[in-house]
């Protein structure tokens, strides 16, 4: 590597805003929504957590996704997920589902607790045309089986992606999605990650404050990183983000809440699938 490497800098900083979502879920939305090609192939970005069950007992009822995947990553509690395939999957401390909605999946995920802390985040990536009508699949990876590399006062959770000297547990075609959560428990953590020329870099500090590619990133701050160059990260502990990557499509995105797909016309099918009921009986 040259002395003069490359350094990926910040065009970007956005900070979570509180919403709500479901039967009245209280979250954060870290990005979302407006013109999403700036993200692509990444389409949003939420992340929840509470101790009072008021804020999360509501959970989020039966409903309709095409066009996608959704990536939920539990920290702590318990959400059981099932779905119109009659499959019913239990996220726990540390646990990842993904799930591919493809040509269409309804589902719902539901709180398993009364009480106590309940903690995670959920991130929508696009699907290319030629695979957003693909049979609804999902899989649910139990934290144990996720890589985690260990780290001078912390370590790194790689959930997907491959980077030099990091291999996450799940890989995707087209978009080539890395997800990693970095964890800094104390003194001084210093990382380049090597993410591929053109993809889409953004860093997300949920814990703590880091320096991203120069710039001091606080609390509930998400940073959208240039295309070219390596990820450079420093913090010093305690801290806690999130490394998110992915080769952007460069397809058209519209988008209707739970619809993401190339065409308004394609939009409108996918009501019109929902509204018949043959939204899940396609692909």
């Amino acid at each position: 590597m040259s002395a003069s490497k490359n350094i990926r800098r910040v065009e970007e900083m956005l900070v979570a805003t509180p919403t709500s979502d479901g039967d009245g879920v209280r979250l954060m939305r870290v990005f979302g929504g407006g013109d999403l090609s700036r993200f692509d192939p990444f389409l949003m970005l939420d992340e929840f957590g509470s101790e009072e069950a008021n804020d999360y007992i509501g959970g989020f009822p039966s409903h309709p996704h095409r066009g996608f995947e959704t990536v939920t990553y539990m920290l702590d509690g318990h959400m059981q997920h099932k779905d119109h395939m009659g499959n019913v999957g239990e996220l726990k401390n540390g646990d990842v589902q993904w799930m591919t909605a493809g040509s269409g999946v309804i589902h719902s995920e539901m709180p398993q607790q009364k009480h106590g802390r309940m903690r995670g985040f959920q991130l929508w990536l696009n699907l290319a045309a030629k695979d957003k009508m693909q049979p609804a699949s999902y899989s649910d990876v139990p934290a144990s089986a996720i890589p985690v590399y260990p780290r001078e006062g912390g370590s790194i959770k790689a959930i997907a992606g491959a980077l030099p000297g990091l291999q996450g547990h799940i890989s995707r075609p087209v978009t080539e999605p890395t997800y990693l959560d970095i964890v800094v428990e104390n003194g001084k953590y210093s990382e380049s990650f090597a993410v591929p020329d053109g993809h889409t870099a953004l860093v997300y500090v949920y814990e703590g404050r880091a320096e991203v590619g120069g710039t001091v990133v606080g609390k509930s701050r998400l940073v959208r990183l240039s295309k070219q160059g390596t990820v450079e990260i420093t913090a010093t502990g305690p801290a806690r983000l999130l490394l998110i990557a992915g080769k952007p499509i460069g397809e058209p995105i519209v988008q209707y809440g739970p619809f993401v797909m190339n065409t308004r016309e394609q939009i409108d099918q996918a009501l019109n699938d929902y509204r018949n009921g043959t939204l899940t009986r396609r692909g």
